[in-house]
């Protein structure tokens, strides 16, 4: 592939945090007899897997500042540029086995992400872009689906559990969407979610509750291929309010304008 020297680091730093995360992978089955085992060593992988990342990128580029799901931020002596890191975004899905979790790595100069990569090892899917030079997937340019009618829409989401507050306003969501549309999945990873999206795969997502690292590569990834992104509400701000709307530029307005009337 051809791509920035900066978009290559993030390359070579995903695929070889994917390699230890598959091989952990194999081992969470044996680990399933005891939850607290299991949730031990999967928390264990996942830092094992930043500080891979974090120690190539720091190399590569020691200057730049650092956001990382599993550690404390940095500010680097260049303030326009940092890094934006969910080493594994799914973790649950890990946890019990299921093989649909991603390693997310975006880069922000002033505010504004330049570069994305969404790494899915177990099926060996690469997702990258970089501001104005379109998405791609395995060398494959990547396009959103031309979809316009809602009821032949897929959409995904993210279900609220434990303890988060917003379940009300997604069944207000979901009550709205589901008669209108072929159907909802929620797959337990944004990173992918958005990767769909830009790859045809999904026509929209949207989401609530979420932090800078789940979503900072995949929003550029449905951008360079063609779609919308916006805050679910109108003048906010995507990363300080942790939610987000993302479709085909076809359906992106009346996805948007169902979503807010439910009282998104």
């Amino acid at each position: 592939m051809q791509g920035s020297a900066n978009l290559n680091i993030m390359i070579n730093a995903a695929r070889k945090a994917g390699r230890a995360l598959v091989k952990d992978f194999r081992e969470v089955e044996n680990l399933q007899v005891s939850s607290k085992a299991a949730g031990d060593f999967v928390s264990r992988a996942d830092i094992a897997a930043e500080k891979i990342i974090r120690e190539m990128l720091t190399e590569a580029r020691p200057n730049y500042g650092w956001m990382g799901e599993e550690s404390e931020p940095v500010e680097g002596k260049d303030p326009t540029r940092r890094w934006i890191v969910d080493p594994l975004d799914g973790t649950t899905n890990f946890l019990h086995g299921l093989p649909h979790w991603a390693i997310s790595i975006a880069l922000e100069f002033k505010g504004e992400i330049v570069a994305a990569v969404v790494f899915d090892p177990a099926k060996d899917e690469l997702f990258y872009a970089e501001k104005g030079l379109g998405a791609f997937m395995n060398d494959r340019r990547l396009r959103v689906s031309n979809r316009s009618a809602m009821i032949e829409c897929i959409f995904a989401t993210g279900l609220p559990f434990a303890t988060k507050t917003t379940l009300p306003a997604m069944l207000q969501d979901l009550g709205q969407l589901m008669p209108a549309c072929a159907g909802m999945r929620r797959w337990g990873a944004a990173s992918l979610d958005l990767a769909y999206v830009a790859a045809g795969r999904f026509d929209g997502f949207w989401e609530r509750e979420l932090q800078p690292w789940d979503i900072a590569a995949g929003l550029l990834l449905v951008r360079e291929a063609g779609g919308f992104t916006a805050p679910l509400r109108d003048g906010e701000s995507i990363f300080e309010r942790g939610e987000v709307i993302a479709a085909n530029a076809a359906i992106f307005d009346t996805f948007a304008k169902t979503l807010r009337s439910a009282g998104g």
